[in-house]
């Protein structure tokens, strides 16, 4: 197998620490993982300090605070750097954090937050309820998710400086689960002072609270984070230092994990997740990530003339084959989806109208009976796909332009990095469908809504309805849903919901996508939230004792 290796190995870099430059040698096959800072021997299986841990991604970032973007590549290294109120524990129990306890009013209408206090930011200023307050009415403003999760939020108190009171106009029975440090992150208000903060510096050398501090970003090659010397968590974190290390060829993830090159990695090639796990220096970790349950959706753009039809909808979903795509694409790592709810959230799943089986003889007399019959050169009708970025989303567009060519549509695949993506998904509006990997998250108010919520169509933002489906009802039940505290009232809303979108199927949900970590056997306690990678690595170490 030939491994092309020119996006892991770069010439000798130098990374700016506190009073220091740590020389770090040119990567090659032969290379020794990196360690500028050699951790002392481990008597037992205690933590031990020091270390750099390596962490091969398959793209960059965008931002470095998942302040107002919240692209997993966002989040997975802002939770390092910056932190939210609460953590969560595997049963979505809400731990302290930046908050070291909390009320919710009888009512539901008031949230009191007690901040732990002598919190300082990266810059020596302390941590007050003013940014918590600046955080999160920013977010409720312009933030993709935190404009549908803190939609019912009146204003926010600040009676004292330890102390934030989220006023609520009407209850939102999810809220108490938004508050994670990749969801709706605390940022200092006065790093941002009157500016833009979509424009703000801050998004890309961020300053926080959390258990690394921001060193270096080379785009396209690399993120360095030192270790929070002052971090308020005593005895934390082990690690010296982490380094994300851009790797776009998924061969080179898997030879970089295999030579010791990178200590840990997501978005294996999936192709070879056999073999690493055969290697008995390394660990695949497939845990389900239940926060984000993130979903692979073909999306529709109804205002294309066919595509405004649903039952033109309908024909391509029975052209596709998911099936193909689960056991060819994910290598059956993923599973299919048949509801844009998540299935771990029970009581509200409902799947009865998304029952588009693959039959491509039913497509095509579908497609006949819309009137898009087949015209001399054996074509119907030409669609633009576009598909988001890293992944496998990229074959799978390619797999979908197969599929739908049996059916006499002509598929153009426009390819691109992420902003390329996003602009012409969001802003101009270049696609007609669209291959996309949304979090459907831990409630559908936060997660599914933003699938096909009208409101953005007349406020476009990234990750809000690609589709630009408008359906009152649907809008008016969401609405219901948000501020229903009855829970088994809350779930008749959802599946109404589900009923209807499966019937009009803006959004045809395809597969899982998995959450897969492989990482080497020195590497302990890689996870410590239930969001997975998007923890903070505070409980992270480096065994130098086991074998590499």
């Amino acid at each position: 197998m030939t491994i092309n290796r020119r996006k892991f190995l770069h010439t000798s870099v130098t990374l700016l620490s506190a009073g220091a430059a740590v020389a770090l040698p040119r990567l090659t096959a032969a290379a020794t993982p990196l360690t500028p800072a050699t951790p002392a021997a481990s008597p037992s299986n205690q933590p031990v300090d020091g270390g750099t841990l390596t962490y091969a991604v398959p793209e960059d970032a965008t931002q470095l605070v998942s302040f107002l973007d919240t692209n997993t590549r966002n989040r997975n290294i802002s939770a390092k750097i910056t932190e939210g109120l609460l953590r969560y524990d595997s049963q979505f129990k809400p731990q302290p954090l930046l908050a070291t306890s909390w009320d919710i009013s009888a009512d539901g209408l008031r949230y009191t937050f007690r901040l732990r206090p002598n919190v300082k930011w990266h810059d020596g200023q302390p941590l007050t309820s003013a940014d918590v307050r600046y955080s999160l009415l920013t977010q409720q403003k312009l933030g993709p998710r935190g404009r549908i999760s803190l939609a019912n939020v009146e204003r926010i108190d600040t009676p004292d400086s330890l102390t934030a009171v989220i006023v609520l106009a009407k209850p939102a029975p999810y809220l108490i689960k938004a508050f994670s440090s990749a969801e709706l992150p605390i940022v200092p208000q006065h790093r941002y002072g009157d500016s833009d903060p979509l424009t703000n510096p801050n998004a890309t050398a961020p300053i926080g609270t959390g258990p690394f501090i921001f060193d270096k970003w080379v785009r396209g090659s690399y993120v360095s984070l030192r270790r929070n010397p002052d971090y308020w968590r005593t005895g934390t974190p082990h690690l010296e230092r982490v380094i994300f290390k851009v790797a776009s060829d998924p061969a080179a993830i898997s030879a970089a994990l295999e030579t010791g090159e990178a200590d840990a990695a997501n978005n294996v090639g999936l192709a070879d997740l056999a073999r690493l796990a055969r290697n008995p220096q390394l660990k695949v970790d497939d845990s389900y990530d239940a926060y984000l349950n993130n979903g692979a959706f073909l999306e529709f753009n109804n205002e294309h003339a066919a595509l405004a039809k649903p039952e033109v909808r309908h024909a391509i979903a029975q052209a596709i084959d998911r099936n193909f795509i689960r056991d060819n694409i994910y290598y059956r790592h993923a599973s299919l989806i048949d509801s844009p709810v998540p299935r771990v959230l029970s009581s509200y799943y409902e799947d009865s109208t998304f029952r588009y089986p693959f039959d491509v003889a039913a497509a095509n007399t579908a497609l006949d009976r819309a009137g898009y019959r087949r015209q001399a050169d054996g074509t119907r009708f030409a669609l633009r796909l576009t598909y988001l970025t890293g992944g496998d989303l990229k074959n799978t567009a390619a797999y979908t332009r197969s599929a739908l060519a049996k059916v006499g549509i002509k598929v153009t695949i426009l390819d691109g990095d992420l902003p390329t993506f996003l602009k012409r998904v969001y802003t101009t509006r270049e696609f007609d469908i669209n291959l996309n990997g949304l979090g459907r998250l831990y409630d559908p108010s936060v997660g599914v809504q933003r699938f096909y919520w009208g409101d953005g169509v007349k406020h476009p933002l990234v990750w809000i309805n690609a589709s630009h489906y408008q359906n009152p009802d649907v809008d008016h039940l969401f609405v219901q849903a948000a501020v229903e505290t009855d829970e088994n009232h809350r779930a008749v809303l959802f599946k109404q919901v589900q009923r209807i979108v499966g019937r009009d199927l803006p959004v045809y949900p395809l597969v899982s996508i998995p959450s897969i970590q492989v990482y080497n056997t020195r590497v302990r306690n890689l996870n410590n939230s239930v969001d997975l990678m998007a923890g903070d690595f505070s409980d992270t170490w480096l065994d130098i004792k086991a074998k590499t």
